[in-house]
């Protein structure tokens, strides 16, 4: 039999605790992203990489992890989303403690690779859970803002760890620091949630799972490629073609299927669609302006990567307060106006950035825009992931989940490839001293980055226009049913 429902007097009391067990690991993986940036030279030295292989104890993790999301997400529906999680947790976990122990490129590389796996399995099973666990919409959109806003204050706090951690301890505690707190959540969750899967779906077929993970493999490797080589290259314009071509083959399978991984309607939904569309944007500017700003404090304003981590701090503390204030209004307001009112903050910080001097001053340059940022992301974050999983249905929460988590991957790739190779391009044919020639190149990727958030903002709020009733319905009337019966 399917799951059924359950009334808000019989859902799981524990639901409170579940959700901060979960969103211990959403917030391990996230920070996992970033928190490698600010070791690279640390890592480059003792362990003796080339630049290009340097580049894939970055890209290895985001080749695994965009690839197999979807495939995660479906897994989850599949043979149980609780048992899942605990695979990928324990995956993550013992590929951390792999990278942290690494003394040759090759380990290291794999050990990515593996965080990676267990990120695609373990993300969108554990927000399936969550979206599963909150049968009151108001609880559920408070649930998806804490959940929301973890993932980007994980990557945020992956900058801050990072130089804390390779400055006073050594590269390797940025990897050791996710075993102990991967295997808590490993002990807890059995003890507070119980199994939730569909088993009255059949298995797609192999096809569609090899043409999705290897089409979006090809397409971020092409599209982190950029970063180092010209948009005709051979080893770019290869993948992205090849990728894109996987990805149109897995359309035609699924719309032929009678049994589809991804079943095609789930995209007819405007407000899905728009929700996405709001993380893609803020995905991408942010994915750049984290690489991008800890050049600048580091190789222009002559931070330590102790003192670079600790200039997030602002950052940090107005992402907070753009969370916990989104948790409270996002029910009343609804997802257009809330995520449209995010986005336009976020893309007034990027604004002030576009001004960066070359002799610019920490409080007075990048304080100002870094809490608007940190404002608006921690706003846009839960608010584009509620509208992401308006009206999914119990049999897709693992799909919707996994969409969200490759959208958000797939942003962050194009946001470090396409932004950061224009800033690049843009500094090559720039004359003068280095630092005013590479200040130049950060300006206009932070004013790409403004316009990508400027330009979401008023999609959103015209793009959810006509559904403003739906959305309304969702967050009050439309309860999922609970992952813990």
């Amino acid at each position: 039999m399917t799951e059924t429902g359950m009334t808000q007097e019989t859902a799981n009391p524990r639901r409170w605790q579940a959700l901060a067990v979960l969103a211990l690991v959403q917030f391990l993986v996230f920070t996992d992203g970033t928190i490698v940036n600010v070791a690279l030279p640390s890592i480059q030295r003792d362990l003796g990489l080339t630049p290009g292989e340097l580049t894939w104890v970055v890209n290895g993790y985001l080749l695994a992890a965009g690839g197999l999301l979807l495939v995660g997400g479906r897994l989850a529906d599949l043979f149980g989303r609780r048992r899942v999680f605990m695979t990928g947790a324990a995956l993550f976990a013992l590929a951390s403690l792999a990278a942290a122990l690494a003394t040759t490129t090759q380990v290291l590389v794999a050990a990515r690779f593996l965080q990676g796996v267990g990120d695609a399995l373990a993300v969108p099973s554990a927000m399936s859970l969550v979206a599963l666990l909150f049968t009151d919409p108001q609880e559920r959109a408070k649930a998806f803002a804490i959940w929301g806003g973890l993932a980007g204050l994980g990557s945020t706090a992956g900058v801050l760890l990072g130089g804390v951690l390779t400055d006073l301890a050594g590269w390797h505690w940025i990897f050791y620091v996710n075993v102990p707190l991967a295997l808590v959540s490993l002990a807890l969750v059995p003890v507070l949630i119980k199994e939730s899967r569909m088993p009255e779906m059949r298995r797609p077929g192999l096809l569609s799972a090899v043409l999705i993970i290897g089409g979006l493999v090809a397409v971020i490797q092409g599209l982190l490629s950029l970063v180092t080589r010209p948009l005709l290259s051979p080893g770019v314009l290869g993948p992205l073609l090849g990728g894109v071509a996987a990805v149109a083959g897995f359309v035609i399978v699924q719309a032929r299927s009678d049994n589809p991984l991804v079943p095609l309607t789930f995209f007819r939904h405007r407000v899905r669609v728009t929700g996405n569309l709001g993380m893609v944007v803020l995905a991408s500017s942010t994915a750049a302006m984290f690489f991008l700003l800890v050049a600048y404090v580091q190789q222009i304003l002559g931070f330590s990567p102790l003192q670079s981590g600790l200039a997030w701090l602002p950052f940090i503390a107005a992402y907070l307060v753009g969370l916990t204030t989104m948790a409270k209004v996002l029910p009343r307001l609804g997802p257009r106006w809330a995520m449209s009112a995010a986005l336009l903050l976020a893309g007034t910080g990027f604004l002030l950035l576009a001004r960066l001097p070359a002799d610019g001053a920490y409080a007075i340059d990048l304080v100002p825009a870094l809490l608007l940022i940190g404002l608006g992301g921690g706003g846009a974050t839960p608010a584009s992931q509620v509208a992401s999983l308006t009206d999914v249905s119990q049999e897709d929460a693992g799909l919707g989940s996994g969409v969200i988590t490759t959208v958000l991957q797939l942003g962050q790739a194009l946001g470090l490839a396409a932004i950061v190779t224009a800033a690049t391009a843009y500094t090559r044919g720039l004359a003068g001293e280095a630092a005013a020639t590479a200040t130049a190149g950060y300006r206009l990727a932070f004013l790409i980055g403004a316009s990508l958030l400027l330009a979401g903002a008023v999609a959103v709020a015209a793009l959810l226009r006509p559904q403003r009733s739906a959305v309304a319905r969702s967050l009050s009337e439309r309860p999922l049913p609970s992952a813990s019966e």
